[in-house]
This record gives C-alpha cells, sequence and structure tokens, in this order.
C-alpha cells in the first residue's frame, strides 16, 4: 500500500529544522573559536595556554607573535590568591 505523499511533508520540515539548527549551531561555534575548529580533550597544559593567551590578546582562541608583552602584562598574574587573615 503506498503511502500519500502529504504525509511525508511533516517529516520533510522536521529534517530541515533539525538541519538548519545543526547547520546555526555550528556556524555559532565557529565564530566562537576566531573561525577554527573546537578543541577537544583538552588537558591542564592546553587550558593554561589559552587562559594565557587570553589574558595576551583577549581573545581565548587568540595567538599573538609579538617579541614583547602588551603594557599592563605584567600585572596581569592568573594565580588566584587566599584572602589574607586580619
Amino acid at each position: 500500500m503506498a503511502v500519500p505523499f502529504e504525509a511525508l511533508i511533516p517529516y520533510g520540515i522536521i529534517l530541515a529544522m533539525f538541519g538548519a539548527t545543526g547547520a546555526g549551531l555550528s556556524k555559532f561555534r565557529n565564530w566562537q573559536n576566531g573561525g577554527k575548529r573546537a578543541r577537544r580533550s583538552l588537558d591542564q597544559w592546553d587550558r593554561q595556554m589559552m587562559d594565557r593567551d587570553r589574558r595576551l590578546t583577549g581573545f581565548l582562541r587568540g595567538q599573538s607573535d609579538a617579541p614583547l608583552a602588551p603594557t599592563g602584562f605584567e600585572l596581569n598574574n592568573p594565580w588566584r590568591l587566599e584572602k589574607r587573615f586580619t
């Protein structure tokens, strides 16, 4: 028994919406990473270098080839210090 094509239209719409959502999320993630592919299996070293790059360039995935750090970077310490007991 044949299926009328009118019954397949909702499935086509659902498939198109899933495709549009997936493409939109992929584009947003690509834009969020500065046009680079998403990183996978990050370890502590990678996170530390990403934090340093963010402090240097202001962007999580940005990298700089300047031999000197920008002004103010010497005061930009990544260590989180405890409050002193008084």
